[in-house]
């Protein structure tokens, strides 16, 4: 096995499964992938996906399966994918090594891509 982009947290992956058990038979995971907008400049998304796209990375842990918008790879390099709940709210989070700051709603970040160099150095042997 290579190099996954994405990692995902047991919390994460309970969450994506409860999701596609109330999605129906036609859902096989999520999507995490990153578009411009909000004050930070970026934000994350997360769609069902009912048909993979061949050109998406994709991670699976437990069952649960997360397809990577190939467009947000450099930005997601080395991202853990959780879930947490709190008082207030709950929600997918990205524990992201490549985001440089975030607006404080917390609804957007500013993202540079992933130091190529700098994983390869990390990254397990094979």
């Amino acid at each position: 096995m290579g190099f996954a982009v994405m990692t995902m947290t047991d919390a994460a992956a309970n969450r994506v499964k409860d999701i596609l058990e109330n999605a129906g038979p036609e859902a096989k995971g999520i999507r995490v992938g990153i578009k411009k907008g909000g004050c930070a400049g970026m934000e994350y998304t997360i769609d069902m996906v009912t048909e993979p796209n061949p050109r998406d990375d994709h991670i699976e842990r437990d069952g649960a399966h997360v397809w990577i918008d190939p467009a947000a790879v450099l930005y997601l390099l080395g991202t853990e994918l959780d879930f947490e709940t709190t008082k207030l709210r709950s929600g997918f989070t990205f524990n992201n090594p490549n985001q440089t700051s975030a607006c404080g709603c917390g609804e957007s970040v500013e993202l540079k891509a992933a130091d190529l160099a700098e994983l390869a150095k990390r990254r397990e042997p094979v």
